[in-house]
């Protein structure tokens, strides 16, 4: 006798119109696939359809699904339905993933380049290729929204708020000093402006986080970052000022 299985399936209400296929409704069709679920899947086609259905469920927006009759919700709630999210109220409004993700792709990319250019990933220009596009990446974060940038570095640094300007110089600033660095060209350029730069956001972050106790988001991944202002950050500083010292002694003083 063949054993009967039990099908769990969902209904999935979501919006495909020809000029627009809502996206949260193609990622809650395949988180339901991912969890075993058969999906019953209701395409709302027109805009006066789909403001019906809002209408009749009360909700405001779409995909919506249903899963044993009960609505569990949009996008984020099904992935909090399913325990990959905690529920938003016990949710932290600060992250460290965007700095994890530019280091770690910063430091891929540095032992990369010594893998191909000296045949050994573990090199000390490995080490000098991570913190100059480490600089690199951050200082494209901050470029992109130079205004929302100066705007929140204006929170904590201390030159910045002297001189207003110095918030929409720094990331051009720091950019420089990372491509210069990597590149080894122009080191006495370079290593003045990531000694300066270095220098006075050490100062700025220590005084603001460790001598006031203030808690601030961090502007170094650019004007939108919910990154707190801390250690992290610190070390940013401290990164571009070991560069701003190490380079030119290794240029010009060593042999």
């Amino acid at each position: 006798m063949q054993q009967q299985v039990d099908t769990k399936t969902a209904e999935l209400y979501r919006m495909v119109m020809p000029e627009h296929m809502c996206p949260y409704g193609l990622k809650s069709k395949a988180l339901l696939e991912r969890h075993g679920y058969v999906v019953e899947d209701h395409h709302l086609t027109t805009r006066d359809e789909t403001d019906t259905f809002m209408e009749e469920n009360h909700v405001e927006t779409t995909p919506q699904t249903f899963i044993g009759g009960k609505r569990i919700g949009r996008y984020d709630d099904l992935r909090v339905h399913f325990g990959i999210d905690a529920p938003k109220e016990e949710r932290s409004d600060t992250t460290y993933r965007p700095v994890i993700a530019i280091f770690s792709v910063a430091a891929l990319l540095a032992l990369g380049l010594s893998w191909h250019q000296y045949a050994n990933p573990f090199t000390l220009r490995a080490a000098e290729w991570f913190v100059s596009l480490s600089m690199t990446i951050l200082a494209i974060q901050k470029l992109q929204d130079v205004e929302s940038f100066s705007t929140m570095f204006l929170n904590y640094d201390l030159l910045a708020q002297r001189w207003i300007a110095y918030g929409k110089l720094y990331p051009f600033g720091e950019a420089l000093a990372g491509i210069l660095m990597t590149a080894g060209a122009l080191i006495f350029i370079s290593a003045p402006v990531a000694l300066f730069i270095g220098t006075v956001g050490a100062v700025s972050i220590f005084k603001a986080v460790y001598v006031d106790r203030r808690e601030l988001k961090c502007a170094c991944v650019g004007g939108s970052s919910s990154v707190p202002l801390g250690f992290v950050s610190l070390t940013e500083s401290l990164m571009m000022m070991l560069m701003g010292i190490w380079m030119p002694l290794k240029t010009f003083l060593l042999p």
